[in-house]
């Protein structure tokens, strides 16, 4: 299994990036896949998760009405559309599958917001 994030960068306040986790080395359109956050001094924390179909979307409270998580099956990538970034979504984005009982992660992309 392999998990690579791309996309990350420095935004302003308010801005907005797309971030891309390619997919490989498992049958990627049978699993629901997540995306995670960590910020410095915290806990890897849950933003958005997607159903393997893309039918069911799940987001973290503080991601609601701002981030869309969405799929394409055909190219095996999990994306989460961020907007009216914030200072607090500052932190390292991992996408994740858990796949017989074992969670896969990639190396994260740094995203930063600031002024």
């Amino acid at each position: 299994v392999q998990l690579v994030e791309s996309g990350g960068g420095l935004v302003q306040p308010g801005g907005s990036l797309r971030l891309s986790c390619a997919a490989s080395g498992f049958t990627f359109s049978n699993y629901y896949m997540r995306w995670y956050r960590q910020a410095p001094g915290k806990e890897r924390e849950l933003v958005a998760g997607i159903s393997n179909a893309g039918g069911s979307k799940s987001y973290a409270d503080s991601a609601k009405g701002r981030f869309t998580i969405s799929r394409d099956n055909a190219k095996n990538t999990v994306y989460l559309q961020m907007n009216s970034l914030k200072p607090e979504d500052t932190g390292v984005y991992y996408c994740n599958v858990m796949r017989v009982s074992i969670r896969y992660w990639g190396q994260g992309t740094q995203v930063t917001v600031s002024s």
